[in-house]
């Protein structure tokens, strides 16, 4: 295969789940996260030679991770943060983060990565968003507005990029089975409950369906999709 990949927050969840599916189709897997504790444990699980610490907060570590890696061939930016709160709540150093690890971080990768990707004329950028940044979420109007922010990055570098064969796309998942919604149904004012009964399948997404849709976009047979915001929900976008 020889397609070196970047898999953020892949130390748990959703990234976890895309880079172990990955490494088993033979991609060159390269994941990235802040704990080192968590990212050493799931590279001997998932069997990725490849793992960096990093705050991606932080445009210089961003810049140095990808000088470590080298070109990137494929992109994903799955790491991102959640908070519940009612806007006069959020505070500043709340709205600053998310925006940071949410908008900025995937926005700086994304400008590290694109020149050897033009020279290649092939690359594929693949963005985790939310359904909460597709039909908006109340008391969590600071991540809804990051996640839909990476919408319109995708529309836009879809277009800017695809005269070099490089597609750039965005995954909308609803409720999914990981550490980060199970945290974000203990705050909020639903019950796990409540909460499954609210989507039409009547249950949460696997990690895994979502690992499965990136590989799909990822592939020569997807070469044709691009600029396009996908939502993977149960059905929870139609209402």
């Amino acid at each position: 295969m020889n397609k070196k990949v970047l898999v953020t927050g892949g130390s748990k969840g959703i990234g976890k789940s895309i880079a172990k599916l990955l490494s088993e189709y033979g991609y060159d897997v390269y994941i990235c996260a802040r704990n080192i504790e968590h990212l050493e444990q799931t590279a001997r699980q998932i069997k990725v030679k490849n793992y960096f610490s990093c705050d991606l907060t932080n445009p210089k570590s961003c810049q140095e991770l990808i000088e470590k890696i080298g070109n990137v061939d494929i992109l994903i930016n799955n790491a991102g943060e959640y908070i519940w709160n009612p806007i006069e709540k959020t505070t500043e150093d709340q709205l600053c983060n998310l925006v940071e690890i949410n908008i900025k971080a995937p926005y700086r990768l994304i400008a590290l990565c694109i020149s050897s990707m033009k020279q290649k004329k092939w690359g594929r950028i693949v963005n985790i968003g939310s359904i909460s940044g597709v039909v908006g979420e109340a008391n969590a109007s600071v991540y809804s507005m990051t996640k839909s922010a990476l919408n319109g990055l995708t529309k836009s570098l879809g277009l800017e990029l695809a005269e070099y064969g490089i597609t750039v796309n965005t995954i909308n998942p609803g409720w999914v089975s990981t550490e980060l919604a199970q945290n974000a149904v203990e705050d909020c004012d639903f019950s796990n409950q409540e909460v499954i009964d609210m989507i039409p399948q009547k249950r949460f997404i696997s990690p895994d369906e979502i690992a499965h849709l990136v590989k799909y976009i990822i592939s020569e047979e997807a070469k044709g999709l691009t600029a396009q915001n996908i939502s993977l929900c149960a059905g929870l976008s139609a209402g």
